[in-house]
């Protein structure tokens, strides 16, 4: 839809056609119905692609301040919440409306559970359903990646791609769950429900986030925003008190307080299941009296490196983002076209660039959608 309007702004004959009965539906769900549309501090480095600095032109072009003056043009009411996001006090839904009402101002057409079975290009390109055959100069492929399938994702854009000669980088799940089997599974799973703020690593990327343990592993922003850059046989490191070395308040408690029990003084930094749960897996004894040094390394480990060896992630059914896609080595980062083939675009979720948790993936489908509209 942003595409859309800025092609149409330009007086150009603009359709949209879409494979589901509803646009927009992703934005739809997202943020819990409010929609986390965009984040002020915006910057390629919250983004993920094989080339870094491919996102750059396009986020300069079309920035969240930009975005935000339209959500203003429409009376729409937002707040901010931690870390910069953005979100509609209302609903998601605004949003939609918000640019469908834009795309009317310009004459796009609408075509709703419109399936695509090829795309040509002759002179002009032909995209061919199974009812009709629509002609035009250009083409920009929104598809988005393969995340939640449930509301219609699937490898489209991809396959698009790949006919038209462009190369893909490996698609995997992101901003996803991880999942855990064997005992390390049953030790988290007897701890679902509980939230704790963490700091989380893999691959020398941190986190310091909220997370959540649940019936099939972690979740949460932490777990997520790390997803990204986890890949199989990865072990993750999870600091449960952030900005407190355990060691050495422990050691303290042990010298001021030999007869306090260990298991009360990690309740008091831990909650109580999680607590019960490392006492009993390191065999800790009753007192700090009883507790030998080498053991309170042991348990001080497991609360500030804490490691864990994922099984895998829950994959697209939860995935929030798809990370890889359409390659930039085959793009113009200037224009969004593919640089072999004219007239047609790719842009947001479909191609290689990937935000973290935030509200930054929705500003690259705008800041991208913009970029291509002007060109278009």
């Amino acid at each position: 839809m942003m595409a859309a309007i800025e092609c149409g702004k330009r007086g150009r004959r603009v359709a949209i056609l879409e494979r589901s009965q509803k646009i927009g539906e992703k934005i739809r769900i997202s943020g819990g119905g409010k929609c986390n549309f965009t984040n002020t501090y915006t910057n390629p480095t919250n983004f993920i692609s094989e080339n870094p600095r491919f996102c750059i032109s396009a986020l300069k072009r079309f920035t969240p301040s930009h975005f935000i003056s339209l959500l203003e043009k429409h009376n729409i009411d937002y707040h901010e919440r931690k870390h910069s996001q953005l979100f509609c006090d209302k609903s998601a839904v605004q949003i939609i409306e918000m640019l469908q009402s834009e795309c009317r101002a310009v004459n796009v057409d609408f075509f709703l559970n419109v399936d695509i079975s090829k795309i040509e290009k002759m002179t002009n390109y032909r995209v061919i359903s199974q009812s009709k055959i629509y002609e035009s100069q250009s083409v920009i492929i929104a598809t988005g990646g393969k995340s939640i399938p449930k509301i219609g994702a699937t490898s489209f854009g991809y396959d698009v791609a790949k006919n038209f000669g462009l190369k893909i980088v490996q698609p995997k799940p992101a901003l996803v769950p991880l999942t855990f089997d064997g005992e390390t599974g049953n030790q988290l799973k007897a701890l679902a429900g509980i939230a704790i703020d963490v700091r989380i690593e893999c691959a020398e990327i941190q986190f310091e986030e909220a997370l959540l343990f649940t019936h099939r592993g972690l979740s949460g922003p932490a777990v997520l925003q790390i997803s990204s850059y986890w890949n199989h046989g990865q072990k993750i490191i999870v600091d449960l008190l952030p900005g407190i070395n355990f060691f050495v308040a422990l050691k303290t408690a042990k010298d001021k307080s030999p007869k306090q029990k260990v298991k009360s003084f990690l309740e008091g930094f831990l909650p109580n299941r999680q607590a019960s749960s490392i006492a009993s897996e390191i065999n800790l004894p009753d007192q700090f009296a009883n507790t030998p040094v080498k053991l309170l390394r042991t348990l001080s480990d497991h609360v500030n490196r804490w490691q864990l060896l994922p099984s895998g992630d829950e994959g697209y059914r939860t995935a929030e983002v798809t990370k890889g896609g359409v390659s930039t080595s085959d793009m113009s980062s200037k224009t969004m076209e593919s640089l072999n083939v004219p007239g047609l675009y790719f842009i947001g979720e479909v191609v290689d660039v990937t935000g973290h948790l935030g509200g930054f993936n929705f500003q690259w489908a705008w800041s991208s959608g913009y970029t291509a509209g002007q060109f278009a």
